[in-house]
């Protein structure tokens, strides 16, 4: 299949349409109405045929942008900065429940067995929920989402699926969209999708959303120096990065950031050669071919991609 999303004129291909920003708490029900602005259209997996899935970001009644509206910004970085190629992908990590809200196949009166069988794991008594994820995949790569991956995480019922690489601001688009099929996938299924970074208190691994990230000058030969030179730029904004990582500015990340569980602290930044107890890891393959991409592993699951897209360029290449 080919992938066929569509960027557009969000003022000649479809129109702005609007809807009542006062039931999402966006506006007050006397001024209620908040524009729609299209901005990337996906085939629609589910109703088939010509009818397609419309990405869309939200202005106020004055055509600001709304308080949530994080594409808008993220945008205007991007096209600033596209001289220089900056290349994403996401590692997308969520947590399968039922609809308890209790962990899907867990025991209802216990816990599973330690952690170990269940990362990558193959067999009824060690993943559950496959049937969801193998469907997702069909429906990103029936609408056009750059799905890549897929696999089976550390804790159980805890999976991943990786979106890229992917250019500027086509990023967040894909990742919101392929986040808004894995959910409508899990609705047919009964299953609930949480994206909290620490769902499961105790010696259970978080969730996160580990962002890898290269410019056309990482990419070329003995990029290493320009992917050393990103990282000394990266500790020198550690907290303004933190805040950006989750949308409750490093609140939600703080349960998960504890060095525990393949994590860094959140108090600290860190870097090291196929270390996935720092903040930034460089992949063994990148130091052995002096080439590639970084992975920063601080976003959360729940992270905005269009929030920690912008704060990467900003750093790394608009030196902001």
């Amino acid at each position: 299949m080919q992938p066929i999303t569509q960027y557009v004129n969000p003022f000649l291909e479809l129109p702005i349409w609007n809807y009542d920003g006062s039931s999402t708490y966006q506006a007050e029900g006397s001024n209620s109405d908040i524009y729609l602005y299209p901005c990337a259209v996906y085939a629609d997996p589910f109703l088939q045929g010509n009818n397609k899935l419309v990405l869309c970001d939200t202005y106020k009644y004055n055509r600001k942008p709304t308080e949530s509206n994080k594409r808008h910004i993220c945008k205007t970085v991007m096209e600033r900065a596209k001289d220089q190629e900056p290349w994403f992908g996401i590692e997308q990590e969520y947590t399968l429940l039922d609809d308890d809200m209790h962990p899907f196949g867990w025991p209802k009166n216990g816990f599973p067995g330690p952690q170990g069988p269940y990362y990558c794991g193959v067999g009824a008594n060690k993943v559950y929920g496959r049937d969801v994820v193998e469907a997702h995949y069909r429906a990103c790569l029936y609408a056009g989402v750059e799905i890549c991956g897929s696999n089976a995480e550390v804790m159980p019922a805890q999976w991943e699926f990786q979106i890229g690489p992917c250019e500027g601001i086509r990023m967040g688009d894909d990742l919101w969209m392929g986040r808004f099929l894995l959910h409508r996938v899990a609705e047919d299924f009964g299953i609930v999708v949480s994206l909290d970074p620490k769902p499961m208190q105790g010696d259970w691994n978080g969730a996160g959303a580990h962002t890898n990230f290269s410019t056309a000058a990482m990419r070329e030969e003995n990029g290493i120096a320009e992917i050393e030179k990103a990282i000394d730029k990266l500790s020198r904004h550690h907290i303004r990065h933190i805040k950006a990582y989750d949308p409750h500015e490093g609140k939600d990340n703080e349960r998960r950031l504890t060095g525990l569980h393949e994590t860094s602290s959140i108090h600290d930044f860190s870097a090291g050669v196929a270390n996935r107890g720092t903040s930034i890891r460089i992949p063994r393959t990148v130091a052995e071919e002096k080439k590639g991409y970084l992975e920063d592993r601080r976003p959360s699951s729940n992270c905005d991609p269009y929030s920690v897209t912008e704060v990467i360029v900003r750093t790394v290449c608009l030196d902001e």
